[in-house]
């Protein structure tokens, strides 16, 4: 058995944890940024690199003193070197590098799409490759066939925006609060989803991918109209989205046979209304539903603690040169999707 420290900083939330190679969590720690970045509506890349380099060194100590063991303890450090805000990644990096390098240990650079990718396998022992995951978080939205570590085909990804910032851009267009995500998914609850007409983009097309910018558009014209209480704004949006979301997947589902299970992550799967949707489709077509735990479909440095162990104990390590990255695809061999931008 062996030990990782994760450490997690690639947006708002900077997070270390210990993880073993059984599947324990031995410690975990966050820090959030919501009362920096609540003022602007939105994160703020320059407050949130200042905000990991106040939070990550005590995070990482506190982590280590709940697990009861020294740096010298650990196996090896794993941290998030992309995707991400490319000020917030490098803090983490570095600060691993930095660790690793002091303690004479192996640095483990993740790719924090792989974090969740891999997430769904520490709460599931059982879930065996390859299996069809919908990752879906405020910058990405892909369908992915997981094969192993470091082996993904990636079969769709949106076109313009990821449905989570389409949650988050909704919230503020509404004036629902940051984060975006969970103040939508609330106010939904309250309202009818079938109040305001939302458009279903690319829904019934051929072609397997997302987009969402044409829906938040139809959200801005449904507020400036008046007609329309917050309320049942946000409820025909999230209606909106699941229907483009389970439209692709079904498509998805068909083009992969082979895959073991249906599998959500990322952080717009901790939307209750979005799991039970995906539920129902799985067993629809007899396969099963894997979900993480709420707490792991969020960025935390849990699942970069796991996708660092899963890694290590496959023979991959990095050199303390190994550069942070903004952007890093899972299947870099994967044909452009047309009308897409660097996101896909």
């Amino acid at each position: 058995m062996a030990v990782i420290l994760g450490i997690e900083s690639s947006c708002d939330e900077t997070a270390a944890a210990l993880i073993a190679t059984d599947r324990r969590v031995l410690a975990h720690r966050l820090a959030g940024q919501e009362a920096e970045h609540r003022p602007y509506g939105g994160v703020v890349p320059e407050i949130a690199a200042r905000a990991h380099v106040e939070a990550v060194t005590p995070l990482v100590e506190a982590a280590l003193a709940d697990a009861g063991i020294g740096l010298g303890d650990v196996d090896a450090i794993a941290a998030t070197a992309g995707p991400g805000l490319i000020g917030g990644v490098m803090v983490g990096l570095v600060t691993a590098k930095a660790l690793a390098l002091a303690a004479g240990k192996p640095l483990v650079a993740v790719n924090h799409l792989e974090g969740h990718a891999l997430s769904p396998r520490l709460a599931d022992p059982a879930l065996a490759y390859p299996y069809l995951l919908l990752l879906v978080s405020g910058g990405h939205c892909q369908l992915l066939l997981v094969g192993g570590v470091g082996r993904y085909r990636r079969l769709a990804t949106t076109i313009d925006d990821a449905a989570g910032e389409a949650f988050d851009k909704t919230a503020k267009l509404l004036g629902l609060g940051f984060p975006g995500g969970p103040a939508v998914e609330k106010a939904a609850a309250l309202g009818d989803p079938k109040a305001v007409p939302l458009p279903r983009p690319l829904v019934g097309r051929a072609e397997p991918h997302f987009s969402f910018a044409g829906l938040k558009s139809a959200v801005l014209r449904a507020r400036d109209a008046g007609t329309y209480s917050a309320q049942d704004i946000a409820a025909s949006f999230q209606a909106a989205v699941i229907d483009c979301l389970i439209d692709r997947t079904k498509r998805a589902i068909a083009g992969a046979p082979g895959a073991t299970a249906l599998v959500v992550a990322g952080g717009v799967a901790a939307n209750g209304a979005i799991r039970g949707a995906l539920q129902t489709l799985a067993h629809a077509r007899d396969l099963p539903f894997v979900a993480p735990p709420l707490w792991l479909c969020t960025d935390n440095a849990a699942m970069i603690g796991w996708a660092g162990a899963e890694r290590f104990m496959a023979g991959l390590t990095d050199p303390l040169d190994v550069a942070a990255r903004a952007r890093w695809p899972l299947d870099p061999d994967a044909e452009a999707a047309r009308g897409a931008g660097v996101k896909a």
